[in-house]
């Protein structure tokens, strides 16, 4: 199965003492070929920033070819 390794930036509020902070959270997640667009447009949406897509698979050495 054809999967993009994602790894995002997401920009989330937490109020620390009396002022509102700008804190970034970073994660990477594997997303299903299928369901790229829909999850691109989810961290889009939530004024997240995409920094580094990646092609990757469930085993090592394996060959994802064009299928």
């Amino acid at each position: 199965m054809r999967m993009f390794k994602v790894t995002a930036c997401m920009p989330s509020q937490t109020s620390i003492r009396t002022q509102r902070e700008l804190q970034n959270t970073y994660f990477t997640k594997l997303v299903p070929f299928d369901s790229w667009y829909r999850e691109q447009q989810r961290i889009q949406k939530m004024g997240g920033t995409i920094l580094k897509v990646e092609l990757a698979t469930g085993k090592p050495n394996t060959n994802v070819g064009l299928a």
